[in-house]
């Protein structure tokens, strides 16, 4: 049996996965359930992985698996169980909880999403220019809700911030970001470079994470963000 909450979580969790393909965060749980605060969806979560209706996936952000759902029941109104002729309390929900909501069995959420692979991160190459027929699968987690694609990293400008060279980044399109930001930036519409962004007064600066290269400085209008960071893929 799941309390209302727990119902209510668990649906707004397959209904969330169902459409973009990863989790919610936990702001946007307590805010669906109207909580106060996170450690309510924290308890009502472990309440339902320990009756085997949800699986937090291991070293992933935001990782949860839907791996079944409860049998469509009433909730907030007393429901009798006829078989064994008693009531269920208004706040619990009843059900066989094998089959979903439409009565059928719940697929699990998509183990991995298709992006662009867009090429290298190169000097005087404009990430418009790279667009090829080369595509990579990552996993749902690494990506938010808007659109994005793929770099290969050439270089060890940003080795001290775990960027190493042959790495692949997930990047998440954009026009701006906040400072501090790991963005990809298109230069004097010339030249795309991976940097961290830092707004000094009226100017850009595009921070390297290595001591052998300089930070460069830029006049607004010569910088172009072409999109932020979100995720890293390494082999080994």
């Amino acid at each position: 049996m799941l309390t209302r909450k727990q119902h209510e979580l668990l649906v707004y969790i397959n209904d969330y996965l169902a459409r973009s393909g990863i989790s919610p965060s936990f702001d946007e749980m307590k805010d669906a359930l109207d909580l106060k605060s996170k450690s309510g969806i924290h308890r009502l979560i472990t309440g339902l992985e320990e009756r085997g209706f949800l699986r937090r996936l291991p070293h992933r952000a935001r990782a949860l698996e839907v791996l079944r759902m409860p049998e469509t029941a009433a909730v907030g109104v007393t429901t009798r169980d006829p078989a064994r002729n008693k009531k269920f309390a208004p706040n619990v929900i009843p059900g066989d909880f094998r089959k979903g909501l439409s009565g059928r069995m719940v697929s699990a959420p998509k183990r991995s999403v298709e992006l662009p692979l867009y090429g290298k991160i190169a000097a005087g190459t404009p990430i418009e220019a790279l667009r090829d027929t080369n595509s990579i699968e990552v996993p749902p987690g690494l990506l938010g809700r808007g659109e994005h694609y793929a770099l290969e990293v050439e270089g060890d400008s940003m080795h001290d911030a775990g960027i190493m060279d042959g790495d692949t980044i997930i990047i998440e399109k954009c026009e701006g970001a906040e400072n501090g930001t790991i963005v990809v930036a298109l230069v004097e519409e010339n030249e795309v470079t991976l940097k961290r962004l830092r707004r000094r007064g009226n100017s850009i600066a595009l921070e390297p994470a290595n001591k052998k290269y300089e930070t460069r400085i830029f006049r607004p209008e010569q910088v172009k963000i072409q999109g932020r960071l979100v995720g890293l893929l390494r082999r080994f």
